[in-house]
């Protein structure tokens, strides 16, 4: 596995900035902030009092609790079993050694994951759908969910993508197996969850493509993993019109409602801020959800107080931290 240098004896002792910790992670800063707030995850060192650093010890800490929630585990035990791991400060690396980056905050595959990636694609290419059913579920099962959508399935349905696109056309239902295929393993992954009465309770997690959005797989990567870490959703796919939309939000009273954009002509900020004024509830009491912009459709569009996800292990942190009675 590759390092990354540190630059220098000065940089390990001040530490890291989150900033440039979240970069190195792969996930949002604010959900270092959350991990820091909620569960005590935070750097053993504060610069003046008040600014965050971040030193190996803090990093390794850090690595454990990726590792673990990407893998499934719930952000609360997921963060008590990385504070039991901590390595003892003699154990930190000395200035100027190697620190992992955690972008290998999931487990490492046995072998090389662009083999794995590349087996998947050619039983795909062969039409073999014995074989693309198989590799998924090996996938799925030796790895986890979040690890195998983020390392094998993306990874492949993106190559094949760009060789249909490279091919005129040629490789069209290459592409739709390799799509039916990874749904039904997601599907198959997924584990249906009783959600709480609204009215004493918090609702459901609502899922859904905004209108005229058609790639629904990464949402439902999102509900596979949401019923794996105990949060139930309502799962409503591609293009869901405004108006059943909003009736759902009525009749469910959800915790949380998740816009899944894949292109930016898709992305709507005033159907997201229409989602996240809608109120229930008795007068004096009355409630609204927390929406969530997922996908790249969002992009460059931060909105004061609708969180924006990096990725499937961000979303699943900031919904299940958000679903937490």
């Amino acid at each position: 596995m590759s390092t990354i240098p540190t630059t220098g004896p000065s940089a390990d002792d001040a530490g890291l900035t989150t900033g440039a910790l979240a970069r190195r992670l792969g996930v949002a800063p604010t959900t270092l902030r959350s991990w820091d707030r909620r569960y005590g995850i935070g750097p053993a060192v504060r610069a003046d009092g008040r600014h965050r650093r971040w030193r190996p010890g803090d990093v390794a800490v850090l690595e454990t609790m990726c590792r673990l929630t990407s893998s499934g585990v719930p952000p609360a035990d997921a963060a008590r079993a990385a504070k039991e791991t901590a390595p003892p400060p003699s154990a930190e690396p000395e200035d100027g050694d190697a620190v992992r980056p955690a972008t290998a905050g999931v487990p490492p595959f046995g072998g090389d994951v662009r083999q794995e990636c590349r087996g998947l694609a050619r039983a795909a290419v062969r039409l073999d759908a014995s074989a693309v059913a198989e590799r998924l579920a090996t996938a799925v099962e030796r790895h986890g969910l979040v690890v195998a959508w983020q390392e094998v399935m993306v990874p492949t349905l993106h190559a094949v993508g760009r060789k249909w696109a490279s091919s005129g056309d040629r490789y069209v239902e290459v592409e739709h197996l390799l799509s039916w295929h990874v749904s039904t393993a997601l599907r198959r992954a997924t584990r249906a969850v009783v959600s709480q009465d609204a009215a004493s309770g918090p609702g459901p997690v609502v899922l859904a493509c905004v209108p005229g959005e058609q790639h629904s797989l990464p949402l439902e990567a999102l509900n596979a993993g949401l019923g794996q870490l105990g949060v139930p959703t309502r799962m409503f796919g591609a293009a869901v019109p405004v108006e059943a939309l909003t009736s759902a939000v009525h009749r469910l009273g959800p915790v949380a409602v998740v816009l899944w954009a894949q292109a930016r002509s898709t992305a709507s900020l005033p159907l997201a801020r229409h989602i996240a004024e809608t109120r229930w509830g008795v007068t004096g009491a009355r409630r609204a959800p927390v929406v969530v912009l997922a996908g790249p459709g969002w992009a460059g569009r931060p909105v004061p107080g609708l969180p924006r996800p990096t990725g499937l292990s961000d979303a699943l942190t900031v919904l299940a931290t958000t679903y937490a009675p």
